[in-house]
């Protein structure tokens, strides 16, 4: 992986911070992650080891002498008042009244806090949410009850906001351009304090997508699965835009608006909403969902007359407790939702189901030591985009399957909306990429309507999913990888029923896939049947032979071998370019030999010694010639029986479920083997 830092703290100076900095103070210190990026961007902007820590030791004690913790809101005031000045870090927040504006502070414990006119002009933030500052105080006696005032003698002199005080929109698009999409991706996930190097494309993307609420107004997401795979992580830790609400009773008054007092709930102050251990989740009564449900479909709601329209996101994280094919195998996915949640009206309004189940349970060696984005900035950044739209940009060379209702189209485009907005603030994306997003998106809102089929049969009947090519008019579809193997035979049973059209019916994917040539297969780029390695053996990063990049050779290949085949083109990049053979060539080549054959014998050998002989019968090698670049084209038929590859002292099995490659523990593997339809002939 090519080494980002350089670029990224010289195009984005001053709003970039190392995340190993920002944990190791976070140990130690309850404070916002964007209050301590802050104090370390401020104490600790240099790689000079000594220097950085010097700069920590004063940021903790930054914090120990200027954080208030809520529980220390009497003393904090008692030492202002025995000082008479003192300066603290607390989000402060103005009330615009009638008669007089007035400041509160989070933790300092008092509401009426006298502040000039000229801050609440300069820092406008102070009036809406609040912003989290460095906050000079004044203690004057003569406003003091004892003195003859009228108990209100603490003033607020200045402010100096941790937070952005300003973001400017073009100049973050313009730092994009600098940034090839791999690269900005990475940057991006590095930005929520994970790793980019220890995930694959597929993961990439769907970390990704926890993010598109932020990106996308009025978006419903829903993420469950194991526990510990950080699917809290990113609505606690990235934006203060956001809220997360873990368990307990929800209200009417609490999410939407208050009868009496018309105060506005939540979701007219939050970018997003999120929902944590959303099975203990309890509603006061039926009428938070159905508010919720009309809420979730139109952006507003309604309390008593008036209608109110609102952007918060609406985000549900939760458990499952068993791996999803089991749960399959005895019901639906939303099992473990609470009863009055699992009503097919309201599930129908997500827009997304994110599989937590591919995340890997969190480890320290998942966040990264890197720079990425100040927290803050990253989450300005969403919030600037949410005024964009990408609605129409399928439109542009696809269009959407038949069994796609109106509201499986709106779930669609709003995804690819939000991922463009992530992934291409500057508005060019390569058709490639935008077939990914689409894929993606289909996969996501297809995995709610499968399921809403086990509710509901006979009213959502149509879920093969598939999205058509404008300049080809060939047709795809997209499948759920934890669907069982029957899934497209029942689809095509339902429709000789006459539940679908029989045009719907799915093509043979791979089939028409083998028909085409290496450069073609480039074009069209990864999918569940064709995937891309830059190279088999030389680490073009390091320079020297890794049994690293063997390794994912041998993933592959196997991974196609228990899906259903397909095709991997050796020598060729995720941009889709050709890099060609020529260090693979290097160290593969025996005398003079044609480098194709030496190559060839030597991918022979490394199948023969991971997955056996049995399987190479399923393997054909062959060259093709793309752009003056030899590449490697190794087809792939399905195994009539399990494949298991052998490493130094593991023994994996590894499967292809769409565009990327998974290891399936033991559990998780006898799950699929079960299911699985093996063609034994």
């Amino acid at each position: 992986m090519i080494d980002l830092d350089p670029k990224t703290t010289e195009v984005f100076a001053g709003k970039v911070v190392r995340k190993d900095l920002v944990r190791k103070v976070k140990v130690g210190a309850n404070v916002p992650v964007y209050v301590l990026e802050y104090l370390i961007g401020k104490y600790c902007a240099t790689d000079d080891p000594v220097a950085v820590e010097a700069g920590l030791r004063m940021v903790n004690r930054t914090i120990a002498q200027n954080f208030i913790r809520p529980d220390e809101a009497n003393k904090a005031q008692f030492e202002l008042k025995d000082r008479g000045k003192a300066t603290y870090i607390d989000k402060v927040r103005v009330r615009a009244l009638e008669d007089k504006d007035w400041a509160e502070m989070a933790n300092f414990g008092n509401k009426y806090l006298h502040v000039p006119d000229h801050l609440i002009r300069k820092y406008p933030r102070i009036l809406e949410l609040g912003v989290w500052a460095q906050v000079d105080l004044e203690y004057r006696p003569m406003d003091d009850e004892e003195h003859g005032g009228k108990g209100r003698p603490f003033y607020i002199t200045d402010i100096r906001p941790i937070q952005l005080a300003s973001f400017d929109f073009e100049q973050y698009v313009e730092g994009r351009t600098q940034f090839t999409t791999e690269e900005w991706m990475d940057l991006i996930i590095r930005s929520v304090g994970l790793e980019p190097s220890y995930y694959d494309r597929r993961l990439k993307l769907l970390f990704l997508t926890r993010l598109v609420p932020m990106a996308e107004r009025n978006y419903n997401l829903i993420e469950l699965g194991p526990r510990g795979t950080g699917k809290s992580f990113v609505y606690r830790e990235t934006s203060p835009n956001s809220i997360l609400i873990s368990g307990g009773k929800t209200t009417v008054a609490q999410l939407f608006a208050h009868m009496g007092t018309g105060r506005i709930g939540l979701v007219g102050h939050w970018d997003v909403v999120a929902f944590d251990e959303v099975a203990g989740i309890q509603f006061a009564d039926s009428t938070v969902i159905q508010i919720m449900k009309d809420y979730m479909e139109s952006g507003s709601f309604a309390r008593g007359r008036e209608e109110l329209p609102a952007e918060a996101s609406m985000v549900f994280l939760g458990n499952l407790d068993e791996p999803p094919e089991r749960l399959l195998r005895k019901g639906h996915l939303f099992v473990n939702l609470p009863d009055a949640m699992i009503d097919a009206a309201f599930l129908d309004r997500m827009h997304f189901y994110l599989p937590g189940w591919d995340a890997p349970k969190m480890e320290q060696r998942f966040f990264s030591d890197h720079y990425g984005f100040i927290s803050d900035y990253l989450a300005e950044a969403l919030r600037s985009s949410r005024r964009q739209n990408y609605s129409g940009a399928v439109d542009e060379e696809f269009a959407l399957g038949e069994h796609l209702n109106a509201r499986d189209e709106r779930a669609v485009r709003k995804t690819v909306s939000g991922l463009i907005k992530i992934l291409h603030p500057h508005g060019e994306w390569t058709r490639a990429e935008l077939r990914e997003y689409l894929e993606l998106a289909l996969e996501g809102r297809r995995r709610v309507k499968e399921q809403l089929k086990k509710l509901a049969p006979h009213e959502y009947s149509k879920t093969a999913f598939s999205y058509v090519e404008r300049d080809t008019g060939v047709e795809f579809w997209v499948e759920v990888p934890e669907q069982p193997d029957n899934a497209v035979a029942e689809t095509i049973i339902g429709e000789e029923r006459g539940d679908a059209p029989a045009s719907s019916k799915p093509q043979a994917l791979p089939t028409e896939e083998k028909k085409l040539s290496a450069k073609e297969l480039m074009k069209y780029g990864e999918s569940r049947t064709v995937e891309f390695k830059s190279s088999a053996r030389w680490n073009l990063h390091r320079g020297d032979k890794d049994p690293a990049v063997e390794r994912e050779i041998v993933k592959a290949i196997a991974g196609f071998m228990n899906a259903h085949g397909g095709t991997l083109l050796i020598g060729v990049n995720d941009a889709h370019e050709p890099l060609g053979l020529e260090n693979d060539y290097k160290v593969t080549r025996k005398g003079n030999r044609d480098p194709r054959d030496s190559f060839e014998n030597w991918l022979t050998d490394l199948f023969d010694n991971s997955i056996g002989k049995p399987a190479l019968a399923n393997v054909s090698v062959t060259f093709e010639v793309v752009d003056g670049r030899d590449v490697c084209r190794v087809d792939v038929e399905p195994s009539r029986k399990p494949i298991y590859a052998r490493g130094k002292q593991t023994k994996d099995f590894f499967v292809r479920l769409n565009n990327g490659t998974r290891s399936l523990d033991i559990e998780e593997a006898f799950d699929y083997i079960s299911s699985h339809e093996w063609n034994r002939g």
